[in-house]
């Protein structure tokens, strides 16, 4: 009986603790919920009651990373010193405590609990900087010189390693290490438009002119609103000769390329296409009085009416130009022939072997980015001059079909080098999102534009022999879901896992929802706190993928100073004063911030939209919306905030270096494509 007794009462008691642990896990649950509910200070109060009722470590990395979060610094501090009283041999606590001790201002406190740390082979580039972090808040410069310097050569943070090094030099004055250092934090990242700012201004200073216009012009280039460069610009043009010499060399011979024929498999049909050629970033027709065209075979010119109005030679070059918005072809004899409303230009001979083209004259890429350029581009199919007399410009469109457009995409929306089955993967996608959007311009007389606003479509320029293969192994191919084409969106890299297209403010659609790319971390049960380890300590993931593609698409960081910042927001919202704090109000599981409270001493601005966020927070904009910030003081002065980041993009539907990354792990095309959309079915376009 007494065994019985003291049986029982074992039982018992170990129901108790397994009570007990299911009743904290519950609560560390709720408390989750609440934060992924968008109620971050609810989910706080959570965690500190759960922390202190129960010493659970979780609660307390939560309650400390959600109170750092919401400016709440000095309860990041209390509540972190209390974790790390009774988790005193805990990495994890004490770099979270350190941290939680520079958002409060407090560098010495700081710098002791940073000593603590083991330096290995996981943490040190991360420990470097937050150990300079520190000295320079205690004005210690040179020794935060020396450490920033192991931490550019552990290389785990390279652009902010470099960045954070380059402005203790430029304080020195030291102008030619300095511009050095930025120069590494661009070559890792050419969207860290700060360090390249900084660059141009040392180059500059260092009077290496040719070098510093052209950054300065890379950066007017992405932002035109950017008066520190348009002034530098302007200053800079009669000292950068040679930049000067090099922009008025003369362009090489115009030839054209010897296209193979796509050909399609007996009975299978395809449409045509009508694509804006050099639109704006707003898929809208730029502003142009003159279209100069140059064909590879003999053609003929008809109007809206289908009369031909003229017949020219191969290698020919034509004009059509609008004079007092009056439009009229110019043959190669200066013979003008005027027409209403549009011509058309159509080949009259052709090979068996080699497809017709037609190059045209000054067309600009990427308007509005860094890489925006004009130049001449070569494309398959027929080209028409539409005459836009509302908006009194002239309108060049190329007439494809359907897979001769997705072979002038493949290349200019995906890095040529990415394994085959990516490639494959994209060229489905771009076919789905042709057939889903024809008529998208409508009214601007096409279907599609060449930018970004629809597909990056470049032509002939753009084909290679891959994207081509990729085109022809999935001829008719597309993603449907309820027997029509998907919403075929994509981003260049998730950053580990994509994100709904409701959580990106979208509208709520079955197939695009968020799915992860991380290969061991579990994305459903994730917690607040995992935020910083992941963007900080990246684990494994397909889109961390760094062949062919910069791996600052992955993990990258942005260093916003307050002025900079504060002038942002005033040029872009409204004057809010000194900037005093950056507030994510809500988050998505997959970690992309979906609004943020912008604190000043005059006033708060509040951004609610994906693309809002990343074109207010920094010069140009941010990669992602995906990152967490934090404060950084110097003499108990805001002086900048620095963005750990992840992914490139919206981050909703199919992720291009995860499924790099898949296909490099021997998935084939058909696998990425239901991993990203697992409700869409592959089928044959009819």
């Amino acid at each position: 009986m007494k065994k019985l007794f003291l049986l029982l009462t074992l039982f018992a008691g170990m129901n108790d603790v397994f009570g007990a642990a299911y009743t904290v896990q519950e609560r560390l649950q709720e408390a989750s919920e609440l934060y992924f509910s968008y109620k971050p200070k609810e989910a706080l109060d959570k965690y500190v009651e759960l922390s202190k009722e129960t010493g659970e470590r979780s609660a307390f990395l939560n309650a400390t990373f959600i109170a750092m979060e919401q400016s709440l610094t000095k309860q990041a501090v209390d509540v972190a010193l209390e974790a790390y009283r009774l988790y005193p041999q805990d990495n994890e606590i004490i770099e979270m405590t350190a941290e939680a001790l520079l958002s409060d201002g407090q560098y010495a406190a700081a710098e002791r609990i940073l000593s603590l740390l083991s330096e290995n082979d996981k943490t040190a580039g991360f420990f470097y900087i937050n150990l300079a972090r520190t000295q320079l808040g205690l004005g210690e410069k040179k020794l935060a010189k020396h450490n920033l310097k192991r931490a550019v050569k552990a290389g785990s943070h390279p652009s902010l390693a470099n960045f954070l090094l380059g402005q203790v030099l430029e304080e020195e004055k030291n102008y030619k290490k300095a511009a050095e250092a930025y120069q590494k934090a661009v070559d890792y990242d050419h969207q860290f438009f700060e360090a390249r700012l900084h660059l141009a201004d040392m180059l500059e200073k260092s009077k290496q002119y040719d070098q510093a216009y052209a950054q300065y012009k890379s950066i007017y280039a992405s932002d035109a609103k950017n008066t520190r460069a348009a002034e530098a610009l302007a200053r800079l043009k009669p000292k950068a000769k040679k930049t000067e010499k090099e922009e008025k060399k003369p362009a090489p011979p115009l030839e054209h390329t010897e296209v193979q024929p796509l050909i399609l498999p007996p009975g299978m049909e395809t449409v045509e296409l009508k694509i804006g050629l050099g639109t704006t970033q707003s898929g809208l027709a730029s502003p142009r009085t003159q279209v100069t065209f140059i064909p590879s075979v003999d053609f003929t010119i008809k109007n809206a009416q289908n009369k031909q109005l003229a017949v020219g030679k191969a290698g020919e070059t034509w004009s059509v130009i609008l004079k007092n918005n009056k439009p009229f072809v110019q043959a190669p004899s200066g013979r003008q022939i005027a027409f209403t409303k549009s011509v058309t230009v159509l080949p009259t001979s052709q090979s068996p072997t080699q497809v017709p083209t037609f190059i045209v004259k000054n067309l600009i890429s990427g308007p509005g980015m860094s890489w925006a350029s004009v130049g001449h581009k070569e494309y398959r199919g027929k080209l028409e001059v539409l005459h836009n007399a509302s908006a009194q410009t002239l309108v060049p469109i190329n007439i494809v079909t359907l897979d001769e457009y997705v072979q002038g995409i493949i290349a200019s929306e995906m890095p040529n080098g990415f394994p085959t089955q990516a490639l494959r993967a994209q060229a489905v996608l771009a076919r789905t999102y042709a057939l889903k959007h024809i008529g998208k311009h409508k009214k601007q007389g096409y279907d599609l534009c060449d930018t970004q606003n629809c597909q990056v479509y470049n032509g002939v320029s753009a084909e290679t022999e891959a994207g081509n293969a990729a085109v022809e192994a999935t001829l008719g191919e597309v993603l449907t879901y309820q027997d029509k084409p998907i919403e075929s969106v994509f981003s260049a890299n998730c950053g580990g896992a994509t994100q709904s297209a409701k959580d990106a403010g979208w509208n709520a659609t079955p197939y695009l929802d968020t799915v992860s790319d991380y290969q061991e971390f579990d994305l459903h049960h994730i917690e607040p706190y995992h935020f910083k380890e992941l963007l900080q300590y990246p684990p494994a993931a397909y889109s961390k993928y760094d062949k062919n593609v910069s791996p600052a698409a992955f993990r990258w960081a942005r260093v916003v100073s307050e002025p900079e910042l504060r002038k942002v927001i005033r040029n872009q919202k409204r004057d809010i004063g000194q900037i005093t704090a950056l507030i994510p109000l809500e988050r998505t599981r997959a970690g992309y911030v979906t609004k943020l409270l912008v604190k000043g001493t005059k006033g708060t601005v509040t951004l609610d939209k994906e693309n809002v966020i990343r074109n207010n927070l920094s010069l140009g904009m941010l990669r992602s919306s995906y990152f967490i910030v934090q404060p950084n003081y110097e003499n108990h002065q805001l002086k900048y905030f620095v963005f750990y980041g992840g992914g490139w993009g919206h981050g909703v539907g199919f992720c291009q270096t995860g499924a790099a990354g898949r296909a490099d792990a021997g998935q084939g095309y058909q696998t990425i494509l239901k991993h990203y959309f697992p409700l869409a079915e592959l089928t044959k376009a009819e």
